[in-house]
């Protein structure tokens, strides 16, 4: 209830999560390759395990958002639906890029695919256990770390 005084009502309130949430992702996927870039001598490999661990990241510390999000999307205004939803497009075409660089034989459809799977198996948090019922967060770190990295290479044709 206190927490609606800042917000005009509900809808405000939800579009500014999920926008919010939405905006970050991007910049820290954007700011992870412009870093890498920085650096000159950056490989594709390096620059997919920083985008892997900063979604990682997020789906661990962040986990009512992914639930908040599942449950309230269609629920906000058209304008903000539409606004996540771009901005969300625009994070996955970044990893569209690193992992293409990294596996150049996989057509950019299949990368995008596989983009889509990945951010799947990471967003699923939520309905891994009970927060302490996970094995440590730097254990299911390393995991979700493993599965995605192994989604990404079961994708490049043989």
């Amino acid at each position: 209830p206190g927490l609606y005084r800042h917000f005009p009502g509900k809808d405000a309130m939800l579009a500014e999560l999920l926008v919010g949430i939405s905006e970050r992702l991007l910049e820290g996927g954007r700011l992870r390759v412009a870093e890498d870039e920085a650096r000159g001598d950056g490989s594709p490999e390096a620059l997919l395990d920083a985008l892997i661990e900063g979604h990682i990241d997020f789906a661990l510390d962040d986990r009512p958002l992914i639930t908040l999000h599942d449950r309230e999307l269609d629920r906000l205004r058209d304008t903000d639906r539409k606004r996540v939803r771009r901005l969300q497009r625009e994070y996955v075409e970044v990893w569209v890029g690193v992992v293409r660089a990294l596996y150049p034989a996989l057509p950019e459809n299949r990368a995008r695919v596989t983009v889509h799977a990945v951010f799947g198996l990471l967003n699923s948090t939520p309905h891994l256990a009970r927060p302490d019922a996970l094995p440590g967060r730097a254990a299911t770190a390393a995991l979700l770390h493993r599965l995605a990295r192994g989604a990404f290479a079961a994708a490049e044709p043989t």
